[in-house]
């Protein structure tokens, strides 16, 4: 190689361009699209908005358990396994929604679901990017959750035209198909379990850049070995603290995100409200990248609390209804805040916490998670049912619940007493 020559580009940086591709096609078409199907599902008469919102709190309880055997499964294993198998099955559930006649269907359906999802989603994903990045561990995870709000931004509007145009019955299992092809080539194809695994080390550096880290640095084998041990996590206060705060906060993230495309069509046309929807996944990855610099050059505590903040006030003023502006305004703050909360918690606790158990780590979190995940959009639905069909009262309870889970983070303390250590 002459003087001149750049270095190739570290393969870990394809590692974050096809998790970006496998987690479009995993969140546009389960997170971001659930006020779809929720509305869908709500013309048939066997159900109505309160009984297909429970439906999606169990699709997200059920991703949140089945998280901890997907913890294990990657820890051991190769996660390409797990993204595969939870795309195919994603997709087989997606495809038979239209085909639901009970209730017991609809839970069975969405138990499923929310199993793919998981085994597809955020935990293989973020697993991989902290075993290959370490220094630029931030900009890797922005970059690679920016296909969360992708996802919302092409998929969401796709799908709504999709179901206008052939109906719900045919657009579910052509939604089916495009969620395993949309991640199953490019997982298989490009996605690797370390960088030891092609013969490189973390962050794309040679032998002598790490034994020249001051910070110690290690090496991809030794990544393996650094970290705070799960029971030492647990001990902590810090955990709780984020782990409780994310109850809530992601209560009231998809709470909103479910009912977004409800709260539009009160005050605009069916092709507005296409339109509409797009706005707080654009927002979310504007807010995402900006997030992922800022993050490399702030306190990432202090970035944390400001999203959470921005969270609660962009759903007041969603919960206002005071006009068409108002409504554009509030889903664009909203979006910016659901960006970096998805990045802010995985990314939370690789950076307190290590690689040594991360799965393990962010598998119980996680689950903790789910439980306001789940409950999210059914209490949002039930305060929609009681409050005359209006958005108002359930945009509020929203907003108290992420003003909760601020106060609940500050209670956990700062990261430095949850610093990393070798083990």
């Amino acid at each position: 190689m002459t003087a001149s020559a750049k270095p190739p580009m570290y393969y870990g940086w394809k590692i974050v361009i096809a998790l970006l591709v496998q987690l479009t096609f995993n969140s546009g078409l389960s997170f971001y699209n659930h006020a779809i199907y929720l509305n869908a599902l709500a013309e048939n008469s066997s159900f109505d908005v309160q009984t297909a919102s429970s439906a999606i709190s169990i699709f997200f309880l059920s991703g949140g358990l089945t998280g901890l055997l997907v913890a294990r499964w990657v820890r051991d294993y190769d996660p390409r396994l797990s993204i595969t198998a939870g795309s195919v099955l994603a997709g087989l559930a997606l495809s038979a929604l239209p085909f639901i006649e009970s209730l017991w269907q609809l839970y069975v359906v969405y138990i499923i679901f929310g199993m793919g999802f998981s085994a597809s989603g955020l935990i293989p994903a973020t697993t991989l990017v902290t075993r290959w990045f370490q220094r630029r561990r931030a900009m890797a995870l922005s970059i690679a959750s920016t296909g969360l709000s992708l996802g919302g931004v092409i998929l969401t509007p796709l799908s709504v035209l999709l179901v206008d145009r052939v109906g719900f019955a045919t657009a579910a299992p052509l939604l089916g198909l495009i969620f395993v092809i949309g991640v199953v080539p490019i997982t298989l194809l490009l996605l690797r379990p370390y960088p030891e695994s092609m013969g490189l080390m973390i962050d794309g550096e040679t032998p002598r850049q790490v034994d020249d880290q001051t910070d110690e640095t290690t090496a991809a084998g030794d990544t393996k070995e650094t970290g705070i041990t799960f029971k030492q996590a647990l001990r902590g206060r810090f955990f709780w603290g984020v782990s409780f705060a994310y109850i809530f906060l992601m209560m009231a993230q998809v709470g909103g995100i479910a009912h977004q495309y409800g709260l539009a069509r009160e005050q605009l046309t069916d092709a507005e409200t296409a339109i509409a929807v797009a706005i707080l996944p654009v927002a979310s990855i504007i807010g995402r990248l900006i997030g992922g610099w800022l993050v490399d050059r702030m306190s990432i505590r202090i970035f944390a609390i400001g999203m959470m903040v921005l969270q609660a006030v962009s759903l007041s003023l969603l919960a206002g209804g005071f006009s068409v502006l108002t409504l554009c305004v509030g889903l664009f703050l909203f979006g910016s805040s659901v960006g970096n909360l998805l990045m802010l918690q995985p990314l939370l606790i690789a950076e307190a916490f290590g690689v040594l158990d991360y799965a393990r780590i962010f598998s119980v979190s996680n689950l903790m998670t789910s439980l306001g995940t789940s409950i999210g959009p059914a209490l949002l639905g039930i305060a929609y049912a009681a409050s005359a069909n209006l958005y108002t009262v359930p945009y509020m309870v929203a907003a108290g619940a992420g003003a909760l889970g601020f106060l609940l983070f500050l209670g956990g303390g700062p990261l430095e007493h949850a610093k990393v250590k070798p083990v």
